[in-house]
């Protein structure tokens, strides 16, 4: 899986959203439309391959405005669609850049 396969699936609509990650951007404010905006612009930053029942990953990337967002994609290799599983405005005390994770999510 790579964030390509991702973004055609959403570009062809080829994608199942969660009830968890429909609460989750509601939660967060964060609309549809700037969730997929931040795939399509976003890239990989963790992999998660022995997930249940298809791989999943990490997706970095922004909404229009530059708003920080993470969200977690599954994709179905066999029928190309993707699953989003969650997503969510990141904590910049928990994340480097937003990319990498602190250890052991200490604050500097």
């Amino acid at each position: 899986m790579n964030i390509e396969d991702i973004t055609d699936s959403i570009q062809h609509h080829r994608i199942r959203i969660t009830d968890h990650a429909d609460e989750e951007a509601y939660i967060d404010e964060l609309t549809f439309d700037e969730v997929f905006y931040s795939v399509v612009n976003g890239e990989i930053i963790e992999r998660y391959p022995s997930d249940k029942p298809y791989p999943s990953c990490l997706v970095y990337g922004k909404t229009f405005g530059g708003d920080h967002v993470h969200s977690v994609w599954a994709y179905n290799v066999k029928n190309q669609w993707s699953v989003l599983i969650t997503v969510y405005r990141p904590d910049p005390d928990r994340w480097i850049n937003y990319r990498k994770r602190r250890e052991n999510n200490v604050t500097l």
